[in-house]
């Protein structure tokens, strides 16, 4: 049974994302073989599939209110502050990438210089190194051509129809006429279409992005990845919301001083 709101379904997809990341992490902590990368192929396939109900729902709720899926009310002030488009910025995965890359490598650096490795992160082959990079610069430049469609889009709201409606409604306000709402709505409606598109092509953004990342590595590099990339959401959302508890709890104090406070007789 689907849930009733995108924040409900949004926190039984956390849910599921953490159990997938135990699930990741007990892999990632065996001596794997060969004969393993199967199973961690299937692994790594169930967790992008579990992206990719994200967001199959998110283009099911985004048709019924767009504007809550650029604005969501369900995560936290520090995580709105870094909204790209209503979700996380495509080349954030390279950083990623390259910030796990940097500590796997500076914690196996001994047996590295022993002609060893882990097989993970820290051992990215030149090619791989090579192909991670026209990824970035491929996404970077789509990235641009979102944020020049999404600027663009936003410049209409100030365009010539838009102005006009403003006058009309302004002048039949101003004489204490009744103001035809509907030319109020289809105007606002057909905004939010042109919303919905820039988001549907920023998500599709964000999830090809990051099948392609995948695609590069191989299975066991793909777990840790993905072990980082979960790690990451979840504690952002978890600190974002403990310090708008925090917030909230110290603002409701100080209005209860207020509420509390007497003026001298």
């Amino acid at each position: 049974m689907e849930p009733k709101t995108f924040e409900s379904f949004f926190e039984c997809w956390l849910v599921e994302q953490n159990r997938y990341l135990q699930e990741l992490v007990a892999v990632s902590q065996q001596r794997q073989s060969s004969s393993d990368e199967q199973s961690l192929s299937l692994l790594v396939r169930r967790v992008l599939e579990h992206y990719e109900h994200y967001y199959k729902a998110k283009a099911r709720w985004g048709k019924k209110d767009v504007l809550s899926m650029l604005s969501p009310s369900w995560i936290s002030r520090f995580e709105d502050a870094f909204l790209w488009i209503g979700g996380w910025r495509p080349s954030m995965a390279f950083h990623l990438l390259y910030s796990k890359s940097g500590i796997q490598l500076e914690d196996q650096l001994d047996e590295l210089i022993r002609g060893l490795g882990r097989g993970d992160l820290g051992d990215l082959s030149p090619n791989q190194m090579w192909r991670i990079n026209e990824l970035q610069v491929r996404t970077i430049r789509e990235e641009k051509e979102m944020n020049e469609k999404m600027a663009t889009h936003q410049e209409t709201v100030a365009d010539s129809s838009m102005v006009e409606l403003s006058n009309m409604v302004s002048e039949m306000m101003r004489r204490g006429e009744e103001v035809e709402k509907s030319e109020v709505e289809s105007a606002m409606e057909l905004k939010e279409e042109g919303l919905k598109e820039v988001l549907q092509r920023a998500d599709e953004l964000r999830l090809r992005t990051l099948r392609a990342v995948i695609d590069i590595l191989n299975p066991i590099q793909g777990v840790h990845f993905l072990i980082a990339a979960a790690e990451l959401h979840l504690r952002i959302h978890e600190w974002g919301k403990q310090r708008d508890d925090k917030y909230h709890h110290h603002h409701q104090n100080i209005t209860e001083d207020i509420n509390n406070y007497q003026q001298p007789q």
